[in-house]
């Protein structure tokens, strides 16, 4: 049992993945001689040689391609994205090639590679850097999709998802990379990489979340029970598939759920739960569903960022929304401006409060 922070977790589990298993290779741009710009890598290449710790070209596209060739001929690739904004121009690849090829040969051909990908905002970091994109992953076939929270899961999340015969979309909380914990590195028992896990348990409100916001929502929880309201916090940690079942017996006990992420509330993973959990549990909820999320525009500037993503005091207010303690917000159509809403106004050209607000 060792203290380490989520980076060195990170960093700890790929040298025992490589340990392990020599078909294992690491590839991106400066994860060798630099140690990656987080340092995760960081001594890899000196250790297992710039064979098997490849520096890259900018090309993420090539990344990914080249990754498909070598999983193609028996090896095990774990590719670096630098930013998360930066694995778009991937997509082709991950969608047209990764995640279909299993189906495509029939089941012939498996490519288990693993994508890590740096997510979500609280750095203060520049555009392109503070993306949160795991529903466009997430509605991929064929991919399996997680997030870490903490340097025990960081640690075993990672190896589970190298060894995995599936491609793993791999996220990586930035701001929670100096995180420390204490990390086991041969748990008994390791909880399945496909299964949620409840941190902390309640009996009011379920506050379903991942990634980055786990600790938020702790925070969120330990500031509600202050106000007598016992919240249960879910740390989803599979966001496909999804652990269901663990969320739907919470919810059953608790009869509420509260569900935040940082990515626009618009078509994101929050609406997938919350109508799962309608599905499951109509005849336990007290109230509908509540959302708490980032909003439906472009990541702003660093110095707008902390009125883009939820906080302790936006997850309390949904906490407080699901109880019955304030009135739900319920958008009111408003005339676009310069619109009279007269004689040759267009029909229906209208927004709600809330986009106007955005």
């Amino acid at each position: 049992m060792s203290t380490l922070t989520v980076a060195k977790a990170l960093g700890a589990g790929l040298r025992r993945a490589m340990t392990d298993d020599d078909r294992v290779v690491v590839m991106g741009e400066d994860v060798g001689r630099l140690g990656g710009v987080y340092r995760v890598t960081d001594g890899l290449q000196a250790e297992f040689g710039p064979r098997r710790v490849l520096d890259t070209p900018l090309a993420e596209s090539g990344i990914i391609g080249t990754a498909v060739g070598l999983a193609y001929r028996g090896y095990r690739p774990v590719c670096e994205i630098q930013f998360d904004g930066f694995v778009f121009v991937a997509f082709d690849q991950i969608l047209s090639q990764l995640a279909k090829m299993h189906a495509r040969t029939g089941g012939k051909v498996r490519l288990p590679i693993t994508i890590r990908i740096p997510v979500g905002g609280g750095i203060g970091a520049a555009e392109h850097h503070s993306e949160s994109p795991e529903a466009l992953f997430a509605h991929v076939a064929g991919l399996r999709v997680v997030s870490v929270a903490n340097p025990q899961d960081a640690y075993t999340v990672l190896r589970q998802a190298v060894a995995c015969d599936d491609p793993v979309i791999f996220f990586e909380p930035k701001r929670r990379y100096h995180l420390k914990g204490e990390v086991d590195p041969d748990p008994v028992d390791p909880l399945p990489m496909d299964r949620a896990r409840v941190v902390r348990e309640g009996h009011d409100v379920t506050l379903v979340t991942w990634g980055g916001l786990v600790g938020t929502a702790l925070d969120a929880a330990v500031a509600a029970s202050d106000d007598g309201v016992s919240v249960e916090v879910i740390d989803l940690r599979s966001l496909s598939p999804i652990d269901h079942d663990t969320v739907a017996a919470s919810v059953r006990k608790t009869g509420r759920v509260v569900v935040t992420h940082e990515a626009p509330r618009q078509a994101g993973l929050g609406a997938e739960i919350a109508a799962t959990v309608t599905d499951r549990c109509f005849e336990y909820l007290e109230a509908a569903p509540v959302r708490v999320t980032g909003h439906g525009m472009p990541y702003p500037p660093a110095k707008l960022e902390g009125h883009y993503l939820p906080d302790l005091d936006r997850i309390l207010d949904g906490v407080d929304r699901v109880l019955g303690r304030v009135e739900p917000f319920v958008p009111r159509a408003v005339p676009d401006a310069g619109s009279s809403g007269g004689v040759g106004s267009h029909a229906g050209s209208v927004r709600t409060a809330e986009a106007v607000a955005r």
